[in-house]
């Protein structure tokens, strides 16, 4: 059985910095691309970003680029994000999910909340 969960979100004033994992079990980790899924208040799913099995590439929304890095260790089945320069939009809980620009959340997610 596929399971992803997340950790790592909080409180944090508008600027700063935060880091997201997802710890992944029930399948074969390094054989999959992965990707971080958010969802806002009264919104729907946004797609984040993605990273290749290998992790050699990568791609992000634009409301993210230049503030946020995805990144993985396929020895640990753990993919992150690192978020800075955060912004009150970027509120939202985030999901980790198997596959390139995926929304296959398995997860409880981890809310993140920018406020001053």
């Amino acid at each position: 059985e596929v399971q992803l969960v997340e950790s790592g979100g909080g409180l944090v004033q508008p600027g700063g910095s935060l880091r997201l994992s997802c710890a992944a079990s029930g399948f074969t980790f390094g054989n999959f691309d992965m990707s971080w899924v958010r969802r806002a208040p009264g919104k729907g799913p946004e797609w984040v970003s993605s990273i290749t099995a290998a992790g050699s590439g990568t791609s992000y929304a634009d409301s993210v680029k230049g503030r946020f890095t995805i990144s993985r260790d396929n020895a640990k089945n753990t993919l992150y994000l690192q978020m800075s320069s955060l912004r009150t939009a970027d509120t939202a809980v985030y999901f980790c999910a198997q596959g390139w620009n995926s929304y296959d959340v398995r997860g409880q997610g981890t809310q993140v909340t920018v406020s001053s």
